[in-house]
């Protein structure tokens, strides 16, 4: 990592963690922990960049559960942003503060490298595509609670259970094995047992022997750290291989480590990076273990997200070089990030069945799509893509285009809005739409750093800086705007366009707020995307579109727009978009010609009868369904939000006498395309059904 930081500045913050049930240890009962969050922000290349890390001990456990670990803290911040040089030698004896500022650095670095300072790798598990099994855990509490929990987690689809014990009678916990022994096979499950340090030294051995007969893979610490010869013993009698845990706390010199592990000779360690001297000192730690024959595993200490992240992203690197050895990761003790209920929301980690993955569902399933668009866009053999058209007017349809063309169209808009490399772009919308797809194909001509969002109303939901460019359905800026911190993102990001939709005159009030340049776009799938841009925001704000360089538009006979496009298409394309155009060359939109209702001889425009109800921000569409009197009637489609009353008053208030719906239609839902529009063929089938017309 040699990236040169400008401007970085250090803080903390702390955070209470609730636990969602009483998390049980022969130590005592957890209701909350608390934690600190360490912040940095600094500058790249002229862009901003994040990054964050937990700082985690546990109380009466870790070796810095100290009375002055916040003095500590802000001490490290201090020397670390004022030296502008990592404070390592400082905190070698403060392992989980060592391990957020480990964490920190690599997400600093991770988010100038790809835009995103959760992805602590690039490993098949940070990609969506492989999972890092792990082991359930179940708590202690009593034999009922236990069997309980037991019974979940296998339910769950875990092969591999870790038990703690030490906290209730010897006897119920045998009987409890017992229990689960006759219902699960070594075979079906394995069980491990951790037993933090329960036992006395006189005890042990006959309690282990009680144990073996359950058929246990391992068992973490027995008896308490600092008894070496009496644990170096123990793993020479044992019937069940031992794990040694808390005996690595405060162990910090290699020379020590070493000496430790050649007395012992414990068949297992486990690696607690915020116990064991960070992610560093676990390194070591596994280093001279291996050297040794002593396996191990990964186990998170009650992180939140933020540090299960680190060292979910950690093991698997790890699990990466195990792969080429053909020899699998035994299973890893990462679940333990979800027993929180104010877990950290930005992060999203998921466990399914026995293996944790980065991610939740929907991510994973639009990161697979990103990856199969980049397999064919990169793909030479291919010169046709496909696209989906968003049926707005009917059913979807399919149909190809260019890759060059496609080329040639990203070029132009990457030039028009100055959208430089390395630029931060978000793509937060669906890939098989050509919104979506040239999204994708900006950031890949253009050099940009690709951020992700699985299509949501929220896509600012789960970043910390605003990103330089961003494409947006009216829908979604709408709702990000509701919510103040998605809405500063996106009031500083330096780039918006909106697309999929109108944009009401209400939300373009509210996008006053951006400081960056926000445009309505024009265009469609046949043009790949947008051809002409709007200024909807400050001092430039326009309510004509502007056609970009090589684009010229003219008006076909019936009124509607011809555009011709020497980039994109070979011959003029006639739209069914009725408009005008100015001595500028510049136009706007009246509405579609397959949305003109003939009422009463009367040609009336649909969307320029729904700008005037302010439909969008009101939930109303209008739509028409056949009369033997005026040929056709209009019909207002509304929620159980409105009664009909207020509607027709409303109505009488912004339309002219012969602009009024005729009927008013209460339906469930307003019907919607995937990407916001109005449904125009859906309403009107739902009118034909539910008016009773002439």
């Amino acid at each position: 990592m040699s990236h040169d930081f400008e401007q970085l500045t250090i803080s903390f913050t702390e955070k209470s963690l609730q636990f969602l049930q009483p998390a049980g240890t022969s130590r005592g009962v957890y209701l909350e922990r608390k934690v600190w969050y360490v912040e940095a922000y600094a500058n790249y290349n002229g862009l901003p960049v994040y990054g964050i890390g937990e700082c985690a001990p546990l109380p009466q456990l870790s070796c810095d559960d100290v009375p002055n670990y916040v003095e500590i803290l802000a001490e490290a911040c201090r020397l670390w942003q004022t030296t502008q040089v990592f404070p390592r030698e400082f905190l070698k004896t403060y392992p989980s503060i060592l391990m957020g500022f480990e964490t920190v650095q690599l997400s600093l670095h991770r988010c100038a490298e790809t835009g995103n300072p959760f992805l602590l790798s690039s490993t098949p598990f940070a990609l969506g595509k492989e999972g890092i099994p792990i082991n359930g855990l179940v708590w202690m509490g009593n034999a009922e609670e236990m069997l309980e929990r037991m019974k979940a987690k296998l339910a769950a689809g875990f092969r591999c259970v870790k038990i703690k014990i030490g906290a209730i009678d010897f006897e119920a916990e045998l009987n409890l094995l017992s229990i689960l022994r006759q219902h699960y096979s070594p075979q079906q499950v394995e069980l491990r047992l951790d037993a933090n340090g329960a036992f006395s030294p006189q005890e042990a051995i006959e309690k282990l022997r009680l144990l073996s007969a359950f058929n246990i893979h391992s068992i973490e610490q027995p008896i308490r750290a600092g008894q070496w010869e009496e644990m170096a013993e123990l793993c020479r009698q044992s019937p069940i291989p031992i794990a040694l845990d808390e005996e690595l706390i405060g162990v910090h010199s290699k020379e020590e480590k070493e000496r430790l592990l050649d007395t012992i000779k414990p068949q297992y360690i486990i690696l607690k990076p915020s116990l064991h001297g960070g992610f560093s000192g676990a390194e070591e730690w596994e280093e001279l273990a291996d050297t040794r024959g002593i396996a191990h595993w990964a186990t998170s200490a009650l992180e939140s997200n933020v540090g299960l992240n680190a060292i979910a992203h950690w093991t698997a690197r790890r699990q990466e070089e195990k792969a080429k050895t053909g020899k699998p990761l035994m299973p890893q003790g990462l679940g333990t990030g979800q027993l929180f209920a104010n877990n950290y929301d930005a992060i999203s980690l998921d466990i399914k069945s026995d293996e944790l993955w980065n991610g939740k569902e929907a991510d994973r399933v639009f990161w697979q799509q990103l990856s199969e668009f980049s397999n064919k866009w990169n793909d030479d053999r291919l010169d046709l893509l496909e696209f989906q058209t968003s049926g707005s007017t009917g059913k979807p349809k399919t149909m190809t285009l260019s890759k060059k063309a496609m080329r040639a169209s990203a070029l132009r808009t990457l030039s028009t809005l100055d959208i430089k490399p390395e630029s931060k772009a978000l793509l937060c919308l669906p890939l098989h739409y050509v919104a979506g797809k040239m999204m994708a194909v900006r950031a890949f001509v253009g050099k940009l750093q690709l951020l992700t969002s699985a299509p949501s109303l929220h896509p600012f939901a789960q970043l910390k800086i605003a990103p330089q460019f961003v494409a947006l359905t009216p829908l979604q800026a709408a709702a990000t705007l509701e919510i103040p911190k998605e809405k500063e993102l996106l009031a500083s990001t330096e780039c918006v366009i909106l697309g999929g939709g109108s944009v009401s005159e209400s939300l373009e009030e509210s996008l006053q707020c951006c400081r960056g340049k926000v445009y309505s776009t024009y265009g469609m799938t046949e043009t790949l995307s947008h051809i002409a841009l709007r200024r909807i925001n400050g001092s430039q704000r326009s309510d004509w579109y502007t056609p970009l360089e090589g684009v010229s538009i003219a008006l076909s006979a019936e009124g509607c727009l011809v555009i011709t496009d020497r980039l994109t298409n070979e011959h003029p394309l006639h739209t069914n978009d009725m408009g005008e155009i100015n001595a500028l060359g510049q136009f706007r939109i009246l509405g579609r010609r397959d949305n003109v209702v003939c009422s009463g001889g009367l040609k009336l425009h649909i969307e320029e009868l729904e700008r005037k109800l302010q439909a969008e921000d009101y939930g109303l569409q209008l739509t028409s369904v056949p009369d033997d009197a005026l040929g056709e009637a209009l019909v207002c489609l509304h929620t159980k939000k409105f009664d009909q009353s207020f509607l027709q008053e409303w109505c009488k208030k912004n339309l002219s006498k012969h602009e009024q719906p005729r009927y008013f239609l209460c339906i469930e839902n307003l019907p919607l395309t995937e990407t916001g529009k109005p449904a125009r063929a859906i309403a009107k089938e739902m009118a034909k059904k539910g008016v009773p017309f002439t």
